[in-house]
């Protein structure tokens, strides 16, 4: 179900923005989020589902035979004052929460379970999808439209509406239970990490931080009415300190924090990790599944378990002995410099950005001088112009979530709208770690009315200081780039329906518009565009830019190996066969951190430190949706190593360019106005002419292929 037009009349409440959201007088009808308090949430979603319910019933009681316009199409087009409700409020939550949203999340967590499984196991509702779907080859569907009618059937199948009446309660049961396991999770690791801070009042212990961190993490400490400097868990503290900080005793201690993050005390994320695989399995065995990736991945590129391990193992076999040899290089690099003991975690960032700068004397803060954020954003903004078209116009009459936050409006190559898009960049209280893209409203047709998505982009970037923009670190291009092609996918959706349009494809193929987009980092042509000094106004020149090219694969394989061991752990935990137990002589801390262990085992490279493990805070797969799913990123970056290959052989022709326009297109036509419409293997081998191999991958990577299988 999805956002569309709906005729029901709402229950009046005047003082309650959601409940007059046809009427929103807004630009474009965005959220006016200066309206919306969070009083307003609850009574709009118990009217949103009281709505969406009847709106279910009127379909499944409708007398008349069942046909795709009347129940598939109806079914699609129900429930839009949720989807207006809950697109709001699950933005917020991620993006500006506060202690009364999280409170209106844990009590909305079984509603919203209920709610769902009430639908899914409606049997009379059931009863005439299966009829359209037993019917289908009588049908004149469009691709689409016999998509959407396979995708409906199956999420109905796949969500109980053929198991028996006692395993339907079970899976109602279960369901309502993973909900609440995987939220209080993900509350945990944003709580563990918020309440961890660490007040540094000597400043020699933050010898060799540049002066911009430096001013942030005094900035932190005026906050907390402090003196000194302000430590804690962020991605702005986190990574320059493990890059930079000359005292190993500090680094230590933030690494030991960051990665003990849920694993034991308050927030404690150990038991809801086993009770969570746990559910899944019993959830995946309902359906005659053995495991539950078996489970999850029917509907994937992948396909199967088997496929996804034949992915993995082929990179862990050409990868891991190039990482080795990256691991024994950086410890004779680190004893030449008078390190003489065993390299430990904390130890990694801080040798490999010095042996970087050392090898390439290309260094992250000579390079910060030529990102500053207006100018990168620019850049993108630039970069989807040359391949696509598109412009952006800011638009302060857009409401936005956060004074922050910025508006703008999205045109396409003839002056037509084409979006709404929000771009918010820095960290603060409210909002998770990380990087994302969301969108607010998804795009569809309303008849012969193209209804244009409203798309955000939230990162967490290093922030201006008084007398310094907000410069970017290379890899914060890189982040802004890759979330950017997120919304690309989104913003140039065209299709009929919203359920299949933008980013509702499978994990395994929903990186590749991100992934793909990343590639231009390295590309003169692209930072001859934008990246220019922020004091000098001068463009960054050839030598930095060569040294950026050479240094592109550095440590690539110690980087791939390091996605495999998240991959292993993902499908360790989820091909399990029986329930997870504890055993007699172990804590449940233990059980989870050596399970984690041993799945990760086959490809570690650096040592285990005691009582320390990501998992715990590792909420892509046990509260954002990529259980089973993890190794999308590395069957992404093979299809993006592989699409960009198209543009760099348009580069070498003669009079080529980069943002070889043919290709450009081919790519918005066949991958990102086309959503999830079709089977995305069909998509790729329409826009490449064949399907994908790992050789384009490897070879960017520097990779010599020692085994392919």
């Amino acid at each position: 179900m999805a956002i569309a037009a709906t005729s029901l009349p709402l229950m009046a409440d005047n003082n309650n923005p959601f409940f007059n959201y046809q009427n929103w007088k807004t630009p474009h009808g965005t959220y006016p989020f200066d309206q919306i308090k969070p009083e307003h949430y609850m009574p709009a979603f118990e009217e949103a589902m009281k709505q969406g319910l009847k709106e279910i019933d009127d379909i499944a009681d409708n007398p008349k035979a069942p046909t795709f316009q009347n129940t598939i199409e109806a079914y699609e087009k129900a429930g839009q004052m949720l989807s207006v409700v809950a697109s709001c409020f699950y933005n917020l939550t991620s993006a500006e929460t506060n202690d009364q949203l999280q409170e209106i999340e844990m009590q909305l967590s079984p509603m919203m379970s209920e709610y769902s499984a009430t639908i899914r196991l409606n049997e009379k509702l059931f009863q005439r999808i299966k009829t359209v779907y037993d019917n289908k080859a009588k049908l004149r569907l469009t691709k689409e439209q016999s998509k959407m009618l396979d995708d409906i059937y199956d999420s109905f199948a796949n969500n109980g509406a053929n198991l028996s009446p006692e395993d339907k309660i079970k899976y109602k049961d279960l369901s309502a239970r993973l909900s609440r396991l995987t939220l209080q999770y993900g509350q945990n690791v944003l709580k563990a990490t918020n309440a961890w801070t660490m007040l540094v009042t000597d400043e020699n212990d933050l010898d060799g931080l540049n002066d911009d961190t430096k001013q942030m993490l005094a900035d932190n400490a005026a906050k907390k009415g402090k003196t000194g400097w302000m430590l804690d868990l962020k991605p702005t503290t986190y990574i320059p300190v493990m890059q930079d900080c000359n005292n190993r005793d500090i680094r230590r201690e933030l690494y030991t924090a960051y990665n003990s993050r849920c694993v034991g005390g308050e927030f404690d994320n150990t038991q809801i990790i086993i009770d969570i695989v746990n559910a899944r399995l019993e959830l995946a065995q309902l359906f005659g599944k053995t495991t539950y990736a078996d489970k999850a991945l029917v509907k994937t590129m992948a396909e199967n378990k088997d496929n996804v391990y034949k992915l993995l193992d082929q990179l862990r076999d050409n990868y891991m002995p190039v990482a080795r040899q990256e691991v024994e290089e950086m410890q004779n690099f680190a004893q030449e410099h008078g390190f003489y003991a065993q390299l430990q975690p904390w130890d990694w960032s801080y040798y490999s950005k010095k042996l970087k700068n050392e090898k390439f004397q290309v260094s992250d803060d000579e390079i910060r001088q030529y990102f500053p954020l207006d100018a990168v954003q620019q850049g993108v903004f630039g970069l989807a112009k040359r391949l696509y078209g598109i412009t952006f116009k800011p638009n302060k009459l857009i409401p936005v979530y956060n004074p922050e936050v910025y508006a703008y409006e999205v045109f396409d190559e003839k002056g037509k709208f084409l979006a709404v898009y929000y771009a918010d960049f820095h960290p603060r209280e409210g909002k998770r770690g990380g990087a994302w893209m969301n969108d607010f409203k998804p795009q569809w047709m309303d008849g012969k009315t193209d209804s244009r998505p409203h798309i955000v982009n939230v990162m967490n970037f290093t922030r201006p200081t008084d007398d310094k923009p907000a410069l970017l670190t290379y890899d914060e291009v890189r982040t802004f780039l890759h979330e950017f092609g997120h919304g690309l996918h989104g913003m140039l959706s065209r299709c009929q329906y919203a359920s299949m349009s933008g980013t509702n494809v499978p994990r395994d193929f929903v990186e590749l518009p991100s992934q793909f987009n990343e590639n231009f980092i390295d590309e003169k042509e692209f930072l001859d565009t934008f990246a220019k000094h922020y004091k000098t106004g001068e463009s960054m020149p050839q030598e930095l830019i060569d040294k950026i090219k050479a240094s592109s694969n550095y440590h690539a394989a110690y980087a791939c190996v390091r996605q495999l061991s998240f991959g292993y752990l993902d499908m360790a935990w989820h091909t399990i066969t029986e329930p997870f137990q504890v055993s007699d002589c172990q804590t449940v801390q233990q059980a989870v951190i050596d399970f984690g262990n041993n799945a990760m085992q086959q490809v570690q490279v650096m040592p285990d430190v005691p009582g320390t493990h990501m998992q715990t805070a590792f909420t892509h797969i046990f509260s954002g949706g990529y259980a089973a799913g993890y190794y999308s990123y590395k069957w992404s970056e093979l299809l993006d190593a592989d699409a960009f290959s198209v543009f760099k052989q348009a580069a070498q022709k003669r009079g080529g360019t980069i943002f070889d326009k043919t290709s450009a297109d081919l790519f918005r036509k066949n991958i990102l106005e086309r959503g999830g419409t079709e089977k995305p293997m069909d998509l790729y081998k329409r826009f490449r002419g064949g399907e994908p191999t790992v050789n384009a991958l490897m070879e960017r990577d520097g990779i010599k292929a020692i085994v392919i299988k």
